[in-house]
């Protein structure tokens, strides 16, 4: 159980996919002008994210390693992510249109989000200390950590989002209006998540 906590508390706060690993800056940027939609990418990041470190976990210990074939790891998690987004975009249209409308642009701007594969690829090569000794994650704690991972997404996510919408109430300089005082406000948020380090 300590071992879970320590890997959800490192995931979403101290080595944050966003704020600390500079993974999946596009969605951070581009689809955080509102909370609603900030909420809507969070949550189809954390379906997906989840989905495919369990199916790239898979591929890559009984196929890859199987066959030692460890160096198509990349090309191989990109074709695996790209497959499982088409595949939960069928299955959604068919079985639950109304999720399927709710996540709307989110899903294929998930195939392009290198957070995903970021993870996926950290999951099979990352070595986690617990007490003295180092090991790899089974499949279970990868799970775990890509679900905590995605919750860290999120959570910036959406702090960011309410933030932007907040600024565009204020009376911000004409020279850091858009992008630029949006990406002050990321350098902050960055630096209060570094706070953070150190505590696991």
């Amino acid at each position: 159980m300590a071992e879970i906590l320590i890997i959800i508390v490192s995931a979403v706060f101290v080595n944050n996919i966003l704020l600390s690993q500079f993974l999946g800056i596009c969605p951070f940027l581009g689809v955080s002008n509102k909370v609603n939609t900030a909420i809507g990418m969070s949550a189809a990041v954390m379906f997906v994210m989840a989905l495919s470190t369990l199916v790239t976990y898979i591929v890559n210990k009984y196929l890859l390693v199987s066959f030692n074939i460890e160096y198509m790891q990349t090309i191989t998690f990109i074709l695996v992510i790209a497959a499982l987004v088409q595949m939960v975009e069928i299955v959604l249209k068919k079985i639950s249109p109304a999720l399927y409308q709710a996540l709307g642009i989110f899903l294929p701007l998930i195939t392009t989000n290198c957070a995903v594969l970021g993870v996926a690829i950290m999951v099979v090569t990352k070595e986690f200390t617990f007490g003295s000794e180092a090991h790899m994650l089974n499949l279970g704690q990868s799970v775990v950590y890509a679900v905590a991972s995605a919750l860290g997404f999120g959570v910036a996510m959406v702090l960011f989002a309410g933030i932007r919408e907040q600024l565009e109430l204020v009376s911000v300089p004409k020279i850091f209006k858009g992008i630029p005082i949006a990406l002050i406000t990321a350098g902050i948020l960055a630096l209060a998540f570094m706070g953070f380090s150190g505590l696991v």
